[in-house]
Order: structure tokens, then sequence, then C-alpha cells
């Protein structure tokens, strides 16, 4: 029953997400009584042009090649964002020689990870899963390495003096802390992902959202284009609330009773 109690207040607590939704598809819609089609269309007719599209397989095929592509490149600059950022929390002086190398990621443009990855890598599947990585990367890493820099040592010491196994101080004293600062960017760089992965579609491969999105710009055709914009966004928003959020609410518990 607990369990059941706590599902129903993370949906009805999701009523305020939903609401501010409802709020932009009233001003889309407002907005959208004043233009042509071709500027901006109502959300009705996006809507109608998106139905359309899912009906036909070959929509399904360049979502899940669109998620596949963004999923591997995620997953790779979180494998190496997580290792590298507590490697280089660890101590103070892998801080601070990581510290501006992730501020120059960080700084440079997608496009420009795009064009070395074009580059590198050909058009393909390599370009797109490259960028992200670089996109992202830096995101997880000086999130992980935040957490292992600000691990409480009292904490880490009373676990020594009372003798718990290894497992159990990661379980109960590092991994909590480290997750509280590493899953906020896990939500972030998700996020980057979908758009990164999108915008290396639209110039180096022939198949994709993004390709998609190339195809409507060629035939000015903007409820199109919306729809493609709508799914990926469905996609991203299912991933993010539906799987992050009751992951980081779960490892997060602890606050629950500090």
């Amino acid at each position: 029953m607990k369990y059941i109690a706590k599902v129903a207040d993370y949906l009805w607590g999701g009523w305020g997400a939903a609401s501010s939704i409802f709020l932009f598809l009233a001003l889309w819609e407002f907005a959208a009584t004043g233009y042509p089609d071709l500027v901006l269309p109502a959300p009705a007719t996006v809507f109608k042009k998106l139905l359309i599209l899912l009906s036909d397989t070959s929509t399904l095929n360049q979502l899940s090649i669109t998620t596949r592509r963004s999923l591997i490149g995620f997953g790779l600059a979180f494998g190496g964002g997580l290792l590298g950022g507590l490697l280089a929390g660890s101590t103070a002086v892998g801080a601070m020689f990581a510290r501006p190398w992730m501020s120059i990621l960080l700084g440079t443009p997608p496009i420009a990870w795009l064009v070395i990855a074009i580059l590198w890598f050909g058009t393909g599947d390599g370009a797109p899963i490259a960028t992200v990585c670089f996109a992202c990367l830096p995101i997880i890493f000086l999130q992980a390495m935040q957490g292992a820099r600000t691990l409480n040592g009292e904490l880490s010491e009373m676990a020594k003096i009372y003798r718990l196994q290894w497992f159990m101080r990661w379980q109960k004293v590092y991994l909590p802390h480290i997750l509280s600062y590493v899953l906020p960017a896990t939500i972030t760089a998700l996020g980057i992902a979908w758009k990164v992965v999108v915008m290396a579609e639209l110039f180096a491969t022939s198949d994709g959202v993004g390709a998609a999105l190339a195809n409507a710009r060629s035939w000015l055709d903007t409820p199109a284009a919306l729809a493609w914009i709508t799914a990926i966004v469905a996609i991203l928003l299912t991933a993010e609330y539906a799987v992050l959020e009751p992951i980081k609410r779960y490892t997060e518990r602890w606050r629950e009773t500090a």
C-alpha cells in the first residue's frame, strides 16, 4: 500500500507539468490564428499530421534510428564521464587538472564537434553518435567529479569506525551522495543528446528524424516538421518522467528522512 501511495503521489504531482503543457498548447492555438500553416500551423493540424506519419511504418523506423544513435552516444558519454569524473574527483590534483579540459569541451559548440566527427567517421552512424558523446560527456564528468570531491569525510570515518564492509559503504554512504549530483546531470545530458543527434542527422545522415526534418524543409511542410519535433519531444518526456525521474526519487529517498 505504501508503494501504491507513492506512485499515486508521483502521478498526482504530474498535474503541474501537464497544466503547463496545456497552457503552452492554448497559447500556441491562439498565436496560430494569425498565421497561415506555412508559418505556424495550429496544434490540431500538427497532431493530425503526426497521426498520419505514425500510420506509416517508416516513421517508426526513423524514430528508432534516432533513438538508437542518441542512446549509444549518451551511454558512451555517461560511462566515460562517470568513471573519469570519479577518478578525477578522488584527488585535488586530478580535479585541478581535469577542470580546464572539461571547460574547453563545454565551450565548444556541438556543430564544431559535428564537423570534426564527419571528417573522422564520415556520414552515417559514427558522426551523430560521436557528436552526442562529445556534447554530453563534460556534463556528466563535472557533476561526478563534484560529487566525489564533496563526499562527507565524517561519514566516511564513521563507516570505517563501525567497520562497514566496502560494498555497504558504497551502498549506504558514497553512492547516494554521488547520485544526487549525477542524476540531475543525467537528465540534462539526455535532453542535450536528443537535440544534438537531430542536428547531426540534419547535416550528416540520410535517415533519422534530422533527415526527415531536412526533407520537410525542402517541401516547405511546416506541419510535418513540427510533427517530427513533437514526436521527439514526446519520447524525451517519456524517458525523463517515466524512467529517470522515478529512479532519481528512489535513490534520493534518504532526503525524506534527513
